[in-house]
C-alpha cells in the first residue's frame, strides 16, 4: 500500500483520488474548498459524475480514503503527491497557473522526507521545469525529490472508466526511476505505459485534445457544406468512420465542443505556439468553427420563425455533454445568452444540471420536464443528447407546442420521422438544402396547437 495525496478535489483529483484507493492505496484527498471538504468527509460527492458517489463512500468506509484542507495533514509521510488543481484559461488563452504556484508552495514549506511530485494538471510546457525549481529552492530542509508529468485522459461522464482502462498511461520526467515508480502504482490495471521527457508528455496531452476538438470541428464544418448541398452529415460520418484510418470516433456532427478540457486546452495550445513564433492558423480555425455552431442554430430559429423577439423558446439540455452537470464552455450558455439578446423568453430543463444552471443563467425559466419546456413553445432546441430526450413522446410534444419548429443540435432524432409528426425539423448537416421553402413548410406542417386552459 503506497501512501498518497491528491491536491485539488476537481473532476480529475477526486477521481484520481478514489480511484488510487479503490485499487488499495491510502489517499489524502486536499482542497481548500471547506465546504466541498465538508461533503466529502460526508461521503457525498461535490460534482456529479456516475459511479463516483458509491466508489467515494466505499473507500471511506474501508479506511483508505480521506479528505482534509490541511497540507501538514495531508502530506505527511507521503509517498506521491499530485497535484490535480484547476488551470483555467487566462485573459489572452493561456493557462493560469496560480493553483499550481501555490500547491507547489505548500508542498515545500512542508516535506522533509523523500517524495515524488506528480503534474496531472494539463498545464503549458515546460511547468514542470519550474515546479521543481520552485520546490527546490524553498525546500526547508532540503530532501531528496523528483517530478513527473502524468497528464490525464478522463472524459467526464466516463471518468472512472477512463482512468480504470485508459488506452495508455503517459509519464514524464528527467528522472526515469521516479517515473517507473508512479508507473507501478498503474500496474494493477494492465495497461500500456509510455516514459518520455517532461516537456513530451506535457505536450502529448495538449496535443491530444486538440486532435480531438479538430475532428469535431471538422464534422461540422462538413455538416455546413451538407446543409447547403442536400447530403446528410450523419451518413458521411459513418462512410468516412468504417475506413480504418479515419476512425468513427469525434465525427458527430452538433453544437461543438465545451467543457473543462478542449476549449481551455486549445486556446492555451495556439496561445504558446504564437509566443513562440509559430503560427497556429489550424488551431484558430478549430475555435472559430466551434463558435460558429452556436451562432448558426440561432440563426436558423431565426430565419423559420422570422423574428425572435417575444417567441417562447425551449432547450433540452444544457450541460455540455450527457452524465455530466458540468456548466463551463457549455454551448447553452452563449445560446441562452444570444436568444435573450433578440427578445426571446427562454425556458428550458436538464435532467442534473439544474442546480448549476440557476447559479449561471439566471435569465432562464427551469421547467421540471421537457413536456413543461415544450407547452406553448414557437421554438425547441436539443442541446444535450441525454438519452431521456431520445424516448420522449414526440407526438405528445409537437401537440403541446403554439409552432412545432425542432431545432435538432445533435442529431438525435430522424428528420422523416419528425417531419411526419407535422415538425418544422431543422438537424445539423442533415440534407435539408434541397427541401421545399420555409413558408412551404409551414403550410406544409400540421396546424399549430391550441394550448388548453387544462395545460397551460
Amino acid at each position: 500500500m503506497r501512501k498518497i495525496g491528491v491536491i485539488g478535489l476537481g473532476y480529475v483529483g477526486l477521481v484520481t483520488g478514489t480511484c488510487f484507493a479503490d485499487l488499495g492505496n491510502r489517499v489524502y484527498g486536499i482542497d481548500i474548498n471547506t465546504d466541498k471538504i465538508t461533503k466529502l468527509q460526508k461521503g457525498k460527492a461535490p460534482l456529479f459524475e456516475p459511479g463516483l458517489e458509491e466508489m467515494v463512500e466505499r473507500n471511506m468506509q474501508r479506511g483508505r480514503l480521506f479528505f482534509t484542507t490541511s497540507y501538514e495533514e495531508g502530506l505527511k509521510d507521503v509517498d506521491f503527491i499530485f497535484i490535480a488543481v484547476d488551470t483555467p484559461s487566462g485573459q489572452e488563452g493561456e493557462a493560469d497557473l496560480r493553483a499550481v504556484r501555490q500547491a507547489a508552495g505548500g508542498v515545500a514549506e512542508l516535506m522533509s522526507h523523500p517524495f515524488t511530485i506528480v503534474n496531472k494538471s494539463t498545464v503549458p510546457i515546460g511547468t514542470g521545469d519550474w515546479v521543481a525549481e520552485t520546490v527546490s529552492a524553498n525546500l526547508r530542509p532540503e530532501v531528496e525529490f523528483s517530478v513527473v508529468s502524468n497528464p490525464e485522459f478522463l472524459r467526464e461522464g466516463s471518468a472512472i472508466h477512463d482512468f480504470l482502462n485508459p488506452d495508455r498511461i503517459v509519464l514524464g520526467s528527467t528522472d526515469r526511476r521516479a517515473a517507473e515508480r508512479v508507473a507501478e502504482l498503474y500496474t494493477p490495471l494492465g495497461r500500456p505505459v509510455m516514459i518520455t521527457d517532461l516537456r513530451t508528455a506535457e505536450m502529448i496531452k495538449y496535443a491530444s485534445n486538440a486532435f480531438l476538438a479538430t475532428r469535431i470541428s471538422f464534422i461540422n464544418e462538413i455538416a455546413a457544406i451538407c446543409e447547403k448541398l442536400g447530403a446528410d452529415v450523419k451518413q458521411v460520418a459513418a462512410g468516412m468512420g468504417l475506413d480504418h484510418r479515419i476512425g468513427p470516433d469525434y465525427l458527430d456532427a452538433g453544437l461543438g465542443w465545451g467543457g473543462s478540457c478542449f476549449p481551455k486546452d486549445v486556446r492555451a495550445l495556439a496561445h504558446m505556439a504564437a509566443i513562440h513564433g509559430a503560427h497556429p492558423q489550424l488551431l484558430r480555425a478549430v475555435m472559430d468553427i466551434n463558435q460558429d455552431q452556436r451562432r448558426r442554430v440561432v440563426r436558423t430559429l431565426r430565419e423559420i420563425l422570422g423574428t425572435l423577439h417575444g417567441k417562447n423558446i425551449g432547450l433540452l439540455g444544457l450541460a455540455y455533454k450527457p452524465n455530466t452537470d458540468d456548466l463551463r464552455e457549455a454551448p447553452a450558455l452563449e445560446i441562452v445568452h444570444l436568444l435573450t439578446n433578440e427578445g426571446a423568453k427562454v425556458v428550458a430543463y436538464d435532467p442534473v444540471a439544474m442546480d448549476n444552471a440557476r447559479n449561471a443563467i439566471t435569465e432562464v425559466e427551469y421547467k421540471n420536464d421537457p413536456y413543461e419546456v415544450a407547452r406553448g413553445s414557437d421554438g425547441l432546441l436539443v442541446i444535450t443528447e441525454w438519452n431521456e430526450f431520445k424516448h420522449l413522446d414526440m407526438g405528445r410534444i409537437q401537440k403541446s407546442m403554439r409552432q412545432a419548429v425542432l431545432i435538432d443540435g445533435r442529431n438525435i432524432y430522424d428528420p422523416d420521422a419528425m417531419r411526419q409528426l407535422g415538425f418544422i425539423y431543422r438537424g445539423i448537416g442533415r440534407g435539408y438544402g434541397e427541401t421545399n421553402s420555409v413558408a412551404e413548410e409551414l403550410i406544409a406542417a400540421k396546424s399549430p396547437a391550441t394550448v388548453s386552459d387544462s395545460e397551460s
